[in-house]
């Protein structure tokens, strides 16, 4: 895969989960990218890949209309008196083609990605996950293998960070648990070692009030700019 700005890009492990309705006003249509799995024995063959937009970038509202439950970083308590009941009254929307790329400048090119770290829109950042098919993320066992990643770092200012690690999430991003119904399909499940507690979702409810953070094992394979590279 080739990550061309800072926006981390992302690749899934093992086990954990997070939360809520699948919105149904826009189609989600996750970008294609390229992946191979070879051996010594029969060489590299094409496996079938696409990318998902974390759930923390997507629109939230209503689940019966097209009002903000999330809005500059605070919930509507119309509709979020606590975390259950904001997960059951909140929808988390669909991405299509032309919003990865203009909304959230994800964009398919040959073979790979290109990720922009801001859009014309205002969009900062991304964070995207590797699927295996529309519902499920893409599990890796690496034990007795190798991993190997192409990354275009030309336009990755001194001062921006391009990330591509492994954490350890549900391969379903915890559909089923408490009122998540959007799942892996819609980006639901992050965490990582540094227990992040901007996370919108978690066990199927909502983080109304950030207490709580998503803490997982983290292994970072690359984390660079076109000045300097870090493996941790």
């Amino acid at each position: 895969m080739r990550f061309s700005t800072v926006a981390q890009g992302v690749l899934l492990g093992l086990g954990s989960a997070r939360a809520q309705q699948a919105g149904t006003v826009v189609e989600e249509a996750h970008p294609t990218t390229s992946l191979k799995h070879c051996t010594l024995t029969e060489g590299c063959a094409a496996e079938p890949a696409a990318v998902v937009l974390d759930a923390n970038w997507r629109w939230v509202h209503d689940k019966d209309g097209y009002q903000n439950c999330f809005t500059d970083g605070e919930w509507d308590s119309s509709f979020c008196a606590d975390g259950y009941t904001c997960a059951t009254n909140c929808a988390l929307e669909g991405v299509d083609t032309k919003g990865y790329e203009n909304t959230y400048g994800i964009k398919q090119i040959e073979d790979g990605l290109e990720l922009k770290f801001m859009t014309a829109g205002g969009n900062v950042g991304s964070r995207v996950y590797l699927t295996d098919g529309e519902d499920s993320y893409k599990v890796f066992k690496l034990k007795n293998k190798e991993f190997t990643v192409d990354v275009d770092v030309s336009t990755l200012a001194c001062g921006l960070n391009g990330a591509l690690y492994f954490v350890e999430m549900d391969g379903k991003g915890g559909k089923g648990l408490g009122a998540n119904a959007a799942g892996a399909k819609f980006g639901t499940g992050y965490c990582d070692a540094q227990c992040p507690h901007d996370i919108k979702w978690m066990d199927g409810e909502a983080n109304v009030d950030g207490a709580h953070g998503m803490c997982c094992f983290e292994m970072d394979i690359w984390e660079a700019n076109k000045m300097a590279t870090a493996f941790t």
